[in-house]
């Protein structure tokens, strides 16, 4: 019988739904700008939330947020916003979906000032992602200086619902810091992609 491949506990909240994420996407690094705004604007919907919540209506906020275009995003009007609140599918707190929206104005300035959101972002982390080596998962920080750094700076930019824990919850996501377990095998994996 084959051994068990070894991974993150996390990954078998919900019964195992976050297997696929957890092998495929977590701690990838993300250079597509469009990928980044759908991390981020799930990361913000997930403020107060866990994150099998928001992982769950992932589809539906997609065709919400049109393909997490944020060009088109950005162009949503209060007509379209109060459609959105109605949609059982997505989160539907006011103050989510309005972040939202302001967020993919800020994304598109950030976009527009930098060449690409992507360059602005991996910037908090030198260009290449932060690889930590941790053994537990209750080791595993809420935060750190990256991401307290790129909260402020998105904050003072305008962005909405993007403190400290949410951003580093959106670097582990987009590979920008690297937290699988040391003993996971996406933790070479991902470290590799470097």
């Amino acid at each position: 019988m084959a051994e068990a491949r070894k991974t993150c506990d996390w990954q078998y909240a919900g019964r195992g739904e976050l297997v696929p994420y957890h092998d495929q996407e977590w701690g990838v690094p993300v250079h597509d700008d469009r990928k980044q705004f759908e991390f981020l604007t799930l990361e913000s919907a997930q403020a107060g939330l866990s994150w099998i919540t928001i992982y769950r209506k992932r589809e539906a906020y997609r065709k919400a947020f049109a393909e997490f275009d944020p060009e088109k995003v950005a162009r949503f009007t209060e007509k379209r916003i109060e459609k959105l609140l109605l949609n059982p599918g997505i989160v539907r707190n006011r103050l989510k979906v309005n972040a939202a929206v302001t967020n993919a104005r800020a994304f598109l300035e950030v976009q527009e000032e930098f060449g690409t959101f992507d360059k602005y972002i991996w910037g908090f982390v030198g260009g290449k992602p932060k690889v930590n080596k941790w053994k537990r998962m209750s080791q595993l920080p809420a935060n750190s200086k990256e991401s307290d750094a790129l909260s402020r700076d998105l904050k003072q930019r305008g962005f909405k619902f993007v403190g400290s824990t949410i951003i580093y919850a959106h670097m582990q996501a987009a590979g920008l810091v690297n937290d699988h377990l040391v003993h996971c095998f996406r933790h070479k994996e991902c470290a590799a992609l470097l």
